[in-house]
């Protein structure tokens, strides 16, 4: 709801679209930049704690915004500064409040926590326009930032009062600091006395080939197949010949989709990357499918099951980034992915801008949608082959099988 009513405002003041898309890329810089050091501090600072603080935070800000914009001091500046502290406390608040929802269900129920925490984003983000249009169409922008303040302060006030459910795991306060083998010194207590060091992080996530595997799937689906508002809008409007009611249409339907997803999710038990990268597949062939529609009608048929794949995949993918981790890394963890979910975002865009230059609208969906499917495929290939590799490569000792000595387990 804030950033549309954010939007709106940046266009009153500046008349300027490009002035709009500088304002979300000032609040989404400081993810690119400090994305770690924020996982970082959720690792060291108690959960709730910090969760509520940030929330307090973002509601001051909302509520900062208010009062400039109803005593009519607000200019492109001081917007611009606003956004760009939100965007810098997000960096905490995001993955405070992910990591809470975990804390409060035991760990065979992680993966449903993240599907109804996804049902409740993909609603949040169904009805979150249609609530600043009216805010703003009856009571004003003022109201509309006051309001979305006093929500970021409901939510401050419930989480001191959340209690896990049994069998729940505490996070344990502090455990970043203690480092993985909780002694006080040498390299893990090193990094403790560092504070908030981003090195064990950064060092786990590149070493852990699951959570490479899934930033590849996760990248490549991202530039190639997920720009939907883009790539569909540009579909819709020329091509299909339709018009802003068209595509609101398509918007609805994939919102819609991105709901059922969520629920869909949510019934994962077992959530793994190659299930994403399965999702992420299929998505890219229905992604050829819509691109090649030839009227509205098909169109609309294909984009349902596109957004439900998205959404279980997203659903997917969030679990095994928020389990994979060992409990006193996952702030950090999450930390790094912010920043590298932001690369993809800022040059997303761009990337497929170009490709619907040189392809056309509909050449860039299905050549984005067979780049992801093969892409996918490609590495799915490659990984048993080296699975099987070691196996294969047999020397005979005394009439018996020795694994080559390089590829043996110990090596």
């Amino acid at each position: 709801m804030q950033l549309t009513v954010q939007n709106l405002l940046v266009l009153q003041i500046s008349g300027s679209a490009a002035a709009t898309g500088l304002s979300m890329s000032v609040q989404a810089a400081p993810a690119l930049l400090i994305s770690v050091f924020g996982g970082a501090a959720v690792d060291r600072w108690p959960r709730k704690v910090t969760a509520a603080v940030s929330q307090a935070l973002l509601g001051a800000i909302a509520f900062t915004t208010a009062v400039l914009v109803t005593l009519d001091r607000l200019d492109m500046t001081s917007l611009m500064a606003l956004a760009a502290v939100t965007g810098v406390i997000a960096t905490v608040d995001g993955p405070a409040c992910s990591l809470l929802g975990n804390d409060l269900v035991p760990p065979e129920d992680v993966p449903s926590a993240i599907g109804v925490g996804a049902l409740v984003h993909q609603a949040g983000r169904l009805t979150g326009a249609a609530l600043a249009g009216v805010t703003v169409g009856f009571l004003g922008t003022a109201a509309a930032y006051a309001a979305n303040g006093l929500s970021f302060l409901v939510v401050a006030c419930v989480i001191p009062f959340l209690r896990p459910a049994p069998g729940a795991v505490r996070a344990a306060a502090g455990a970043a600091a203690r480092g993985t083998s909780g002694r006080p010194g040498g390299q893990d207590g090193q990094d403790g006395q560092d504070g908030m060091s981003v090195r064990q992080g950064l060092a786990f996530f590149v070493r852990r080939p699951r959570l490479l595997a899934l930033a590849g799937v996760t990248g490549i689906s991202t530039v190639f197949g997920r720009n939907y508002q883009l790539t569909l809008a540009v579909l819709v409007t020329g091509p299909l010949a339709g018009g802003a009611g068209a595509f609101g249409t398509v918007s609805t339907v994939l919102a819609a989709g991105g709901i059922v997803g969520a629920v869909l999710g949510a019934r994962l038990r077992r959530p793994s990357v190659r299930v994403v990268g399965a999702l992420a597949a299929v998505g890219g062939l229905l992604q050829v499918v819509a691109g090649l529609s030839p009227s509205m009608a098909v169109l609309l048929i294909m984009v349902l099951p596109m957004a439900v794949v998205e959404s279980v995949s997203d659903t997917a993918g969030t679990a095994v980034l928020q389990t994979d981790p060992p409990a006193h890394l996952r702030g950090r963890v999450l930390g790094v992915w912010g920043s590298v979910g932001t690369v993809w975002g800022l040059g997303g865009p761009p990337a497929l801008g170009l490709l619907m230059e040189w392809a056309g609208t509909r050449g860039a969906l299905v050549t984005g949608g067979l780049l992801v499917a093969g892409a996918i495929g490609a590495g799915h290939l490659l990984h048993r082959r080296r699975g099987t590799a070691p196996a294969a490569v047999r020397t005979e000792e005394h009439g018996l099988p020795v694994a080559h000595p390089v590829l043996s387990p110990a090596a």
